[in-house]
Parts: structure tokens; C-alpha cells; sequence
């Protein structure tokens, strides 16, 4: 069997920084398919990997523990050329422009089985629970798993499997009411300003965003927003009421920590909606008899289908990508492009381009 010689950025342990390593990688047997990376959005989850642990608040933490097995491959945003197939990839087309749907689950459990791979208990996410795109090479389980590009920018196109996924799923959870309705987002990073560049491309109503950064906050306007408010100035749920001109009722929280959360809730109004898709970290006091005396909705959103990301990328084949920075990096600045992200000082996205 022919393996191929590739090179990688892999965690070699919980909080330790990521290496550059030269290794061979099988070649594709069955259904999987090798693919080239061409793309790989540095994403805030790679932090989170890195670091071996989500933030619930109180000094609790969520553990990756349990799922990952070392040296790991981070990047879980990832765009490419199919270079090899095994004999039963027959949906793969050697030199084919390809994104890859990085959310495997395990295929039979009953969410796999109605499409919710990315909710599965016994994921095999790559870039988490196998290696991912921060790499020259990438194995990819199945064919099923890549989705044609055709003539899109493979760096430009690449973060649409997270942070593009994570905003289109979590907007469609809004169902109609965004045509007319602005829709307050927390937060302007990578999922903030694609959440307001996807709402451009698809038709809806300019959102009004909420950002502590003036930099991302000239961004939101620059990508489409009507408004860009600072959450820490002393009138700033007047001025967000102001500038949706009614009641809150659609509030995109794609920060997910205790401080948004808690300005969220303490702004819709009744028969509003809450969509959480962050997951920064920490915790908040609800007062719950209000949660049905106002009849609000507070829902998570957890990344999205594979059938969703197909639709996002013909509609982003037919209307055009969102209007948001994207800054490349060669594969070895991996780890200061994940540095620079941890301090906060990005705006728009990273995108390695080995």
C-alpha cells in the first residue's frame, strides 16, 4: 500500500503548544478519500482542544479528555483537492475542488441516522477526534463528506464548515421572522461577522450587532450591519432597542458567555427568540418564571447538518461568499496565528494555506 509523505501541525498533549512534524499518512482504502488541503480556518474550538477543556463557569470545566487521542491534527475547517480514492469512493472525482464536511459521527445511532451527525455521542469529528486540516493531507472518512466547490476561493471558502455552518443553521432556527425583522447578534469575531455577511447574502434584514472591540465593531458595519453598539456603554439596551425601531424579539448570541447571555435575556421581549451558538464560557443567574410569563424561546444551536452545509454552499455558489476579512497563513504560523486569535486581536478569520 502506497502512504504518503505529508506535514502537519499536531497537540502532542493538553496545554502544550502545537509542532510542525513530517509524517506519512496511509493512502485511501474502501470509501475514504485523500484529500490535498488547499484551506484551514484557524477556529476559536482549536483553542478549546488545545487547551483540553470548555469554560461552564464556577470553576467547572467540560473535558476533551475522553475523546481525544494524542499526537491529534487540529483544523476542522478545511478546503482541498482529491488527490486519491479507495475503490468504494465512487462520489469523488481525482483533482476535484472540494470542501470537507469535518462532522462524522458514528452512523447508526439515531441522530446519525436522522442527518444530526454533528450532535452524535460517539463523534469522529475531524480535527478533534481525528486528524484534521492543519496539514498538507487529510483522510476523509467517505466521499459523502466532500462537497463540490467548483470555481470558489478554496481559502475564502474554507470557514463555511464552521463558523458558515454554525451561523446558517443557527439563522434558519429563526425560520421567516429575519425577512423583515432585524436580528441583534452578540458578538462580531469569525461567527459574528459571517453571521452578518450571511444574512446580506441571503436576503434578510441587516442585523444590529453587539461588540465590546471597535475594530470588529467597524467590521459588523463594513459586512453589512445597520448598527454596532458597545455593550458596556451605560445606555447600551436603549441604544440596541433603538436601532432594532421595536421590540427585541431575535437575539444570535455567538459569544456564549455568562455577561451575553445575561444582557440577551434581559432584553428580549415577549414571544422573542434566543439562539445560543458560542461557546466562550462561564454562567449566569436566570430568573425562570419569566422564561413563561414572557413565553421566550432559549435554544442551542450546535454547528449543523451535513445537508446544511450543502445548502450553504449552493447558495454561496449562486449569490456570491460573505463579505468578510480573511487573513492567510502558511501551515508552519500555525501556532501564532492560534496565539494571535487567543489575544483577542483578530478580526475576520485565519485561514492556513499549506
Amino acid at each position: 500500500m502506497t502512504a504518503y509523505r505529508t506535514r502537519s501541525i499536531q497537540l502532542h498533549d493538553f496545554g502544550t503548544p502545537p509542532t510542525l512534524t513530517q509524517h506519512e499518512i496511509d493512502a485511501p482504502t474502501g470509501s475514504e478519500v485523500l484529500v490535498r488541503v488547499t484551506g484551514a480556518g484557524v477556529c476559536h474550538s482549536d483553542l478549546h482542544l488545545q487547551d483540553g477543556y470548555y469554560d461552564l463557569g464556577g470553576g467547572e470545566h467540560l473535558s476533551f479528555r475522553q475523546r481525544v487521542t494524542f499526537p491529534v491534527t487540529p483544523g476542522h475547517e478545511i478546503s482541498g483537492v482529491v488527490v486519491a480514492r479507495g475503490e468504494d469512493a465512487t462520489g469523488a472525482t481525482i483533482g476535484q475542488n472540494v470542501l470537507v464536511c469535518p462532522w462524522v459521527g458514528c452512523g447508526d445511532c439515531p441522530r446519525c441516522v436522522r442527518g444530526y451527525e454533528n450532535l452524535c455521542s460517539n463523534s469522529r469529528f475531524l480535527g478533534v477526534n481525528r486528524d484534521g486540516g492543519y496539514a498538507e493531507h487529510v483522510l476523509v472518512p467517505h466521499s459523502r463528506y466532500l462537497i463540490d466547490l467548483g470555481d470558489l476561493d478554496p481559502a475564502r471558502a474554507a470557514p463555511l464548515t464552521c463558523s458558515g455552518l454554525t451561523t446558517y443553521s443557527a439563522i434558519g432556527k429563526f425560520g421567516s421572522e429575519l425577512d423583515e425583522e432585524p436580528l441583534v447578534i452578540f458578538g462580531a469575531g469569525g461567527l459574528g461577522l459571517m453571521a452578518v455577511g450571511l444574512l446580506a447574502v441571503m436576503g434578510k434584514a441587516r442585523p444590529v450587532v453587539v461588540e465590546i472591540d471597535p475594530e470588529r465593531r467597524s467590521a459588523a458595519l463594513a459586512a453589512g450591519a445597520r448598527a454596532a453598539i458597545d455593550p458596556t456603554d451605560r445606555d447600551a439596551d436603549e441604544q440596541i432597542r433603538a436601532a432594532v425601531g421595536g421590540p427585541v424579539l431575535a437575539i444570535l448570541d455567538v459569544v456564549g458567555a455568562g455577561a451575553t447571555f445575561a444582557q440577551s435575556y434581559r432584553l428580549i421581549e415577549k414571544g422573542g427568540r434566543i439562539v445560543i451558538a458560542g461557546l466562550l464560557g462561564g454562567d449566569t443567574r436566570v430568573q425562570v418564571p419569566l422564561i413563561p410569563m414572557r413565553s421566550i424561546s432559549i435554544e442551542g444551536s450546535y454547528i449543523g447538518k451535513l445537508d446544511e452545509l450543502r445548502e450553504l454552499v449552493t447558495l454561496v455558489r449562486t449569490h456570491g461568499l460573505p463579505d468578510i476579512p480573511v487573513h492567510t497563513r502558511e501551515l508552519h504560523e500555525a501556532p501564532q496565528a492560534m496565539d494571535e486569535l487567543r489575544s483577542g486581536s483578530v478580526v475576520g478569520r485565519f485561514v492556513l494555506v499549506p
